[in-house]
C-alpha cells in the first residue's frame, strides 16, 4: 500500500490568514478594550441618564427618516444609472461618490451655506416651519448628505444584476414602466436595496462633522460623546460610546437576521 504524502502548507496559505487575522484584531481589540475598560456601574448609570437615552433615540430616528425619505428618489435614480445611457454618466458617478471623499466637516459647511437663514432653501423651510439649523431637519440633511451615496451605489448594482430581458418581456405583455420597475425590477433587487438602506442608516447614525456644523443641539450620541469627552474627559464618554455601540449592533444584526431569513424562505 502506497503512503500517503504529507500534506503541504504552501507559504500564501499561511500569509493570508495571518494577515486576515491582523486586521480582525485591528478592529476588534479597541471595541473590546473599551468595553473592558467600563463597569457595569457605569454602563448602568449612563443606561439612565436622560441625555444619553434622549440622543441615542434622536439618532436612531433621524438616520431613520432620513434613510426612509432619500430611499423615495435615491432608487429610481440608481435605476436610471443602471438601466439608461447617457452623456456625462461617469461625471454623475463621479459626484455620487464625493460626499464619500470630502471631509465630512466641510460637507457641513457646504450644505450650511443652502440650507441656513437667508438661503433660497432654509427661508421656504422657514416658511413652512421647518428649521435646519439648530433642528431635527438640519441633522437628517447632514446624515443624508454623507450617507445616500451608499444607498445608491448598491442600489444601482442590484439594478444593473437583473436580466433587462425580464423587463423587456413584461413590457411587451402590456406593462406600464413603472409597473415593470414596481413588480419586476425591485423585487429581484430587493437583496442589494435592503443593503444599501441598511448601510446607510447606519452609516447616517455614525455621522458626526457634517451634523456638528449643522446642529449642535439638539446632540446626536456622536456629538454628545464628543462634548462629554470635551468636558468630563475619557471616563464619561467611554460609557456612553460602548452604549451606542451595542445599541446600533442590535438594531444591524436584527436587520440582518431578517433579511437572510427571508432569502433562506425564497431560496
Amino acid at each position: 500500500m502506497k503512503k500517503m504524502a504529507p500534506l503541504r502548507m504552501e507559504p500564501v496559505q499561511l500569509i493570508f490568514p495571518f494577515l486576515g487575522g491582523l486586521i480582525l484584531l485591528f478592529i476588534v481589540a479597541p471595541l473590546v478594550g473599551m468595553l473592558l475598560h467600563s463597569s457595569p456601574q457605569e454602563l448602568s448609570e449612563t443606561a439612565r441618564d436622560g441625555a444619553v437615552t434622549a440622543s441615542i433615540r434622536l439618532t436612531l430616528l433621524t438616520s431613520m427618516a432620513a434613510t426612509v425619505i432619500c430611499a423615495l428618489a435615491a432608487v429610481p435614480f440608481a435605476y436610471i444609472l443602471a438601466r439608461k445611457r447617457f452623456p456625462l454618466q461617469q461625471l454623475v458617478n463621479g459626484i455620487i461618490d464625493l460626499p464619500i471623499v470630502i471631509p465630512h466637516s466641510a460637507a457641513g459647511i457646504a450644505l450650511l451655506g443652502i440650507i441656513s437663514r437667508g438661503t433660497l432653501i432654509g427661508d421656504m423651510a422657514g416658511r413652512a416651519g421647518i428649521e435646519f439649523v439648530g433642528g431635527r431637519a438640519g441633522i437628517m440633511a447632514g446624515m443624508a448628505f454623507v450617507s445616500v451615496p451608499f444607498l445608491i451605489n448598491l442600489a444601482r448594482d442590484g439594478f444593473a444584476a437583473v436580466p433587462p430581458q425580464l423587463e423587456k418581456a413584461a413590457l411587451n405583455l402590456g406593462a406600464s414602466p413603472l409597473r415593470v420597475f414596481l413588480t419586476v425590477a425591485v423585487p429581484l433587487a430587493w437583496r442589494s436595496i435592503l443593503s444599501g438602506l441598511i448601510l446607510m442608516w447606519a452609516r447616517g447614525m455614525s455621522e458626526f462633522g457634517a451634523v456638528l456644523v449643522i446642529a449642535y443641539h439638539p446632540m446626536i450620541t456622536p456629538v454628545l460623546i464628543y462634548e462629554r469627552f470635551g468636558a468630563f474627559g475619557l471616563k464619561y464618554a467611554r460609557p456612553v460610546s460602548v452604549l451606542f455601540i451595542a445599541i446600533c449592533l442590535i438594531f444591524f444584526l436584527a436587520l440582518r437576521v431578517i433579511a437572510q431569513r427571508k432569502i433562506h424562505a425564497e431560496g
